[in-house]
């Protein structure tokens, strides 16, 4: 009763939650919701200046998402501003729930330095349709973004509602974002010429994109080119070191090269141009400052090569290049640095919070972990939970028992002890029969049985001395299987105590084997990765204890009772036998003198 109590407790307790948490549920059709925290404090992305409006990253993976109630298509995901009210414009780069994994930008109005700012994420609508807004996503100053996410021999197409889509194709391999462009070190790609990537004199621009040199390539490399007439912007590396360049030739104006990009390793670039400053960043730092104010373009660039300039120009770039963005205003420097920060494949930036159901109740952690276990796991999981149910079973059962004989046991001491010296009185007492659950009363029937039995073939009221110690032996065997009896099943309680630490301990290891297994064939060490895996296989070592803990419990009381029981029973033969022996040599003399 009194669990019953506290359980109701619990859930009047989580009534105002569950009812707060619908209250403020941004629409009622969809079933599951997720926090997204936006973190620009000193323990997150260290943010010190207001970005203002950036398309941010959200990465969706097995290690932060389950998955779970989500339509294949992602049709259904949409995201909300912090007062649970406003939507979110976000496009979708890549959505795959069978590999567990997902890119989505969204477009979030402001985000503010040193604090923490949510976004909801919902999902579980069977009825909803795409809400995709890419074109919105990215403000109008974006005059082209390629994610490079295209189907192969298909041109990379322009992620914003300019449409200026690339010219040529190039392969794509697994970038730092999704797909990433592969350049062969032999020809680029063409950027078209447009309204929207046009350049006044003197006006500003901005060039954004990760990139991963194969190798360090002397000399000059182009990774971006326009030419107009005489005039041209040229960003590239030197010697691995990158640089802008606004002319021609080698006369024209250049930044000086600093420390060069490392080999096969990811580096995020930008180019800023406004009031006839050129600034170049690398991972979202200042690299390096040229005054130079930009020539008018209106031309096709280049991306990967310079084929325009075929005097001069640098060698093509071989390597990768992902998430290009040309902007036709100049980006400041905070969102530069937050772009470099949040795209890159570790961002403390983005925290990814638990699932709740439209009752209010999480789910987020223990999902992950039931939904990483793996099928040798539920194996021995269910294996243990077979054995939890017959402990279970036993204890009651038991306990039920040795209850009902411990009282049966006094009611038929108290009887007894009111026949006096007539110890033989109650076994003939046709109302004795409501102590038949009595042990005692058991060994007592055994015993007065043998008396009586003796008495009648001898012909008298008395025994011979020899035969008490013959009626001891028989009540003795009788307390053996009285003994039995209390001790029936309990070997399962045992097995339970023993056996399932070391089943839920052999769950746990084959879950770590297979875990690291699958971390070398992917050839990545992801924290997000690793937990959910092993967090599931210390799942079967709970569940072995979550048997063993409540079986020593039950074993140790039951023991207790059993043994009082034992112990009751062996006072009572000693007690029945003297007392016999006693009225024995009592009866005796009076049959020696009659």
């Amino acid at each position: 009763m009194k669990r019953l109590l506290f359980l109701a407790s619990m859930l009047v307790g989580l009534a105002p939650v569950a009812h707060a948490a619908d209250a403020s549920w941004w629409n009622q059709d969809f079933a599951y919701r997720k926090a997204i925290t936006l973190d620009t404090t000193a323990k997150g992305g260290n943010v010190t200046t207001a970005a203002g409006r950036v398309p941010m990253l959200i990465r969706l993976h097995s290690g932060n998402f389950t998955f779970d109630g989500v339509r294949e298509s992602g049709a259904d995901i949409r995201f909300v501003a912090a007062d649970d009210t406003t939507p979110l414009n976000y496009q979708v780069e890549s959505f795959d729930p069978v590999l567990g994994v997902a890119l989505v930008w969204v477009d979030v109005p402001q985000l503010g330095a040193e604090a923490q700012q949510q976004v909801w994420m919902y999902y579980g609508n069977p009825k909803a349709q795409g809400a995709d807004k890419g074109a919105a996503t990215f403000d109008a100053d974006y005059a082209a973004v390629y994610h490079f996410e295209d189907a192969a021999g298909t041109p990379p197409r322009d992620a914003t509602a300019y449409a200026n889509n690339a010219a040529g194709s190039v392969a794509t391999v697994d970038g730092i974002i999704g797909k990433a462009a592969r350049f062969d070190g032999s020809h680029g790609m063409k950027l078209p010429g447009s309204v929207s990537t046009a350049v006044a004199q003197g006006g500003a621009f901005t060039l954004s994109a990760w990139l991963k040199p194969d190798a360090i390539q002397q000399g000059k490399v182009t990774l971006y080119a326009r030419h107009q007439g005489t005039q041209a912007l040229i960003v590239g590396l030197q010697n691995g070191a990158p640089f802008v360049q606004v002319g021609e030739g080698d006369a024209a104006p250049a930044s000086t090269p600093g420390e060069p990009l490392k080999a096969a390793t990811w580096a995020h670039l930008a180019v800023t141009a406004a009031d006839g400053k050129v600034q170049l960043y690398v991972d979202g730092k200042p690299y390096a400052s040229l005054d130079a104010a930009l020539p008018a373009m209106n031309t096709e660039a280049s991306l990967g090569s310079d084929a325009a300039d075929a005097t001069n120009a640098g060698a093509a770039f071989a390597g990768l290049m992902d998430e290009v963005r040309l902007s036709r205003i100049a980006r400041p420097a905070a969102l530069i640095a937050v772009d470099a920060q949040a795209q890159g494949a570790e961002s403390k930036l983005v925290a990814y919070g638990t699932d709740e159901k439209q009752a209010g109740v999480g789910f987020g952690y223990f999902g992950i972990i039931v939904k990483s276990v793996t099928l040798d796991a539920w194996v021995v999981i269910g294996i243990l939970m077979i054995m939890a149910v017959i402990s279970w079973v036993v204890m009651w059962q038991r306990a039920t028992y040795v209850n009902r004989v411990s009282r049966a046991n006094e009611d038929f001491l108290e009887a007894f002890r009111k026949q006096g010296r007539n110890i033989l009185a109650l076994s003939r007492d046709p109302t004795a029969v409501r102590l038949a659950d009595a042990s005692l009363y058991r060994l007592y029937k055994v015993g007065a049985g043998e008396v009586w039995n003796r008495r009648d073939a001898d012909g008298h009221d008395h025994i011979a001395p020899e035969s008490i110690e013959a009626i001891r032996a028989t009540m003795d065997s009788t307390m053996v299987r009285e003994n039995q009896r209390l001790a029936k099943s309990m070997v399962m309680l045992t097995i339970a105590i023993s056996g399932g630490p070391f089943l839920g301990l052999l769950g746990t290891v084959v879950g770590v084997m297979i875990t690291f297994a699958a971390i070398a064939a992917a050839g990545d060490v992801n924290v997000n990765a690793i937990a959910p895996g092993i967090a599931a296989a210390l799942l079967a070592t709970i569940a072995g204890l979550f048997v063993a803990i409540p079986a020593l419990f039950g074993y140790n009381y039951l023991l207790i009772r059993n043994k009082n029981v034992t112990a009751n029973m062996q006072v009572f033969v000693d007690e029945f036998v003297t007392r016999l022996a006693e009225q024995q040599r009592t009866v005796a003399p009076a049959a020696v003198a009659a």
